[in-house]
């Protein structure tokens, strides 16, 4: 018998059903070593040596690999084939004692029955190239994080947490927020024109230009010039002066990598990049789509040819290109060896996956699907038709005195047919039809209404999981491995917060946060150093750099500097404000202070006197940066609904946690409504619903008829039940289990 071992159980099970009595697949559960929680771990005089040891909840998993590998007639080590999956091969290799002779390690981008065989037929030897880069990004992610927290600690607030990626994050959080804080409304109008054709077909046309002068959208600032323009408009005789038709080609976009995965799954599906990783190793540990960490566009000739077959025989050969496609990464220091993120089958369709996968998963392996088919389809053929139309009125008295000159406006009606939709029968996007009437040069037009409309300049957008994802990999911020892990440390860290749009707010404490890092460590949170330091990491995984030397280049300048900045910084500098208040309990002066939830008013005669008060004089937990605009948009939602206590209106109120609706009678009613429902039914008593709650310990789920029901879950019901024993299934992390901890 010999031992195969992967990270994932559901990873083992599938690769079980391929092959057969001979071999026995067990799981790691994940990493088994890591650097110690309770110490640095790491020995910065003797070549930064890290010190490693089994983690406490995979003791019992290393047992019992021990006695299955001393058992077996051969180990072969078939976790992922990143630096994370060959670093978990190390450990494993290490922690069962394994001879370099003896270890066989073995790497595939899918999980397919002929895939594992040509596995099999080629093992290899670990490649510590990978393992050296693993290593590298855990030292320095610890010696930054170990080393810099405490400092924040002790100059800012307790709790807080610095990290290498996870601050330029956050950094980019701020500053698009105060972007947005610091853009100025500008008002403009548009001018448009309902005409009638001979025919009496109806067209719409905007205006573009005064007297051959075009002018930008912002060039019509009030609504006098507007309504001046719309008066000599209606006065005015259009003809069409131009019709110019363009047939355009528009090519498909190529199969998904990690990061345009998550971009494309929020955009589409409103999935975090956290949810559609979940989604994408499930689909991937079943068997379904490719290694989901990857930054190649390359396909296998098997899929291609595979999918020109499923097109062919689908949609017709006109559907297909003369020739195949390939494409070339953008990513700097792409896997190119690698594959996209592809389905295992061409032919399988979302409809046909397991009965019991939910409706999220199948929407994502749906979403890969038509992107991996489409990318080997024809492209489109569009019409693009522009009527350029010309309209003379008169100045002033009607008809013009003798001697003055018209005014000429132009305006443009643009519409867009699809000849051939090509790769859209299989992957639709933004190429909506709008049909304009037929029209010939010089055709008079007949004036149905003039339309002007007042617009406002709009800031720039939050970051969306999308957007964020998008800019990190604009500037090689991160690498496909840390994207979603990284979004995800910035929530649960305090740093971030998503508002009712679902996009990343930043908190009070970020700001503070970032300014002292931007200002005291500025290359922790510079985008070309932690480009720079990824690129570092690239060449290590490629053999070309020593980790060490990198390691060593980077801590030496950061300890020195760190030492600097203990003595230099001052908490109370830093962090506190003055004000005009004065403590209502002794009459000291109060000051602005920060905690690790933002800001607070606290009396300076502490600790004698230790009052302390929210900044603003209502909601007790109000932080005072909530944006108007979400508060508003969340209060429409509940918008008429009353207290189910005392009959008074619903008003919307917002603490550090987000805003809520709560009795306008307070404090003589201190109803909430519970806006956190999940819309699952509880399964104990049958009555109340799964909601979210909060505790000491966290944020947890739980009946809403408390206490009558005390029924609580750990993690959020996705509304499945476990085919297995009928509990229902919880998000943990990465992953949707069974929230029955004795159902296996």
């Amino acid at each position: 018998m010999n031992l195969v071992i992967v990270e994932s159980p559901t990873k083992a099970k599938t690769i079980q059903k391929f092959l057969g009595k001979d071999y026995k697949v067990e799981s790691s559960f994940g990493h088994i070593m890591d650097l110690p929680q309770k110490e640095l771990g790491v020995d910065v005089n003797d070549n930064y040596e890290p010190t490693y040891v089994v983690s406490p909840k995979a003791s019992k998993t290393v047992k019992h690999l021990k006695e299955l590998a001393g058992k077996a007639d051969g180990v072969i080590l078939a976790t992922d084939e990143d630096r994370e999956g060959e670093a978990i091969s190390w450990h494993l290799s290490r922690a069962l004692k394994l001879k370099p002779a003896e270890i066989k390690r073995i790497a595939f981008h899918e999980i397919t029955k002929q895939a594992i065989e040509e596995a099999l037929k080629n093992p290899r030897a670990l490649d510590m190239n990978l393992v050296d880069a693993q290593q590298a990004r855990r030292v320095l992610d610890r010696l930054v994080g170990y080393k810099l927290s405490p400092l924040l600690w002790v100059k800012v607030a307790k709790g807080l947490s610095a990290g290498r990626v996870q601050s330029v994050a956050v950094r980019l959080i701020v500053e698009r927020e105060r972007e947005i804080k610091a853009f100025k409304i500008e008002e403009y109008w548009s001018v448009e024109a309902l005409l009638k054709t001979a025919a009496n077909e109806k067209l719409s046309a905007n205006l573009i230009a005064i007297n051959g002068e075009t002018f930008g959208k912002l060039e019509i600032k009030n609504k006098e010039q507007a309504e001046e323009i719309k008066q000599n408009l209606v006065k005015a005789a259009f003809s069409a002066a131009e019709v110019n038709k363009k047939q355009t080609v528009k090519n498909p976009l190529p199969p998904f990598t990690t990061a345009t995965l998550q971009q494309t799954a929020n955009a589409r599906l409103g999935f975090s990049a956290k949810q559609t990783m979940m989604l994408a190793q499930q689909l991937y540990e079943h068997g379904f789509i490719t290694y989901m960490r990857t930054d190649s566009v390359n396909l296998s000739e098997q899929f291609v040819a595979a999918a020109r077959g499923y097109i062919t025989d689908t949609f017709g050969v006109k559907y297909l290109p003369a020739k195949t496609r390939a494409y070339k990464s953008k990513t700097k220091n792409a896997q190119e060896a690698h594959e996209a993120i592809r389905p295992t089958d061409a032919a399988k369709l979302a409809e046909n996956l397991p009965a019991n996968f939910d409706a999220r998963q199948k929407k994502l392996y749906q979403l890969i699907w038509q992107r991996s088919l489409a990318s080997q389809a024809a492209p489109a053929i569009l019409d693009n038709t522009a009527i350029e139309i010309r309209a003379r009125a008169p100045r002033g008295s009607t008809p013009p005195a003798k001697g003055v000159e018209p005014l000429n406006y132009d305006l443009r009606a643009n519409g867009q047919t699809i000849v051939f939709p090509g790769y859209l029968k299989i992957y639709p996007q933004n190429a909506k039809e709008n049909l304009l009437p037929s029209v010939t040069a010089k055709e008079k037009l007949n004036m149905e209404e003039i339309i002007a409309a007042q617009h406002f300049t709009e800031p720039p957008a939050r970051y969306s999981d999308a957007t964020l994802v998008k800019t990190m990999e604009k500037y090689g911020i991160g690498r496909p491995s840390t994207y979603a892990p990284t979004i995800s440390t910035v929530i649960d860290r305090n740093y971030a917060e998503r508002d009712q749009n679902k996009k990343l707010a930043p908190t009070e404490i970020a700001f503070v946060v970032i300014d002292l890092l931007v200002k005291h460590f500025h290359e922790i949170v510079d985008y070309r150093f932690t480009a720079e330091m990824e690129e570092n990491l690239d060449d290590i995984a490629r053999g070309g750099k020593e980790w060490q030397k990198i390691i060593d280049d980077f801590y030496g300048p950061f300890e020195k500097n760190l030492e600097k900045k203990h003595k230099e910084l001052s908490k109370k500098a830093l962090t506190e404000e003055k004000t005009d208040e004065t403590c209502e309990k002794c009459g000291s002066p109060m000051v602005i202070k920060m905690g690790r939830f933002g800001k607070f008013l606290a009396c300076t005669n502490y600790p004698k006197c230790k009052n302390t008060k929210n900044l603003n004089n209502g909601d007790k937990d109000h932080d005072g940066q909530k944006d108007s605009v979400e508060l508003t948009e969340f209060a429409k939602k509940y918008e008429g609904k009353v207290c189910e206590k005392c009959g008074s209106p619903l008003v919307a109120k917002v603490s550090k946690y987000g805003p809520f609706m709560a009795c306008s009678n307070y404090p003589k009613c201190k109803f909430i409504l519970n806006t956190n429902g999940t819309g699952v039914k509880c399964p104990e008593c049958e009555q109340g619903e799964i909601t979210k709650k909060r505790s000491r310990r966290g944020f947890f789920y739980g009946c809403s008829s408390y206490p009558k029901c005390k029924f609580t879950l750990w993690g959020k019901p996705t509304g499945a039940k476990c085919p297995k024993c009928g509990a229902l299934m919880i998000e943990s992390k990465e992953e949707v289990k069974c929230s029955n901890k004795e159902c296996v």
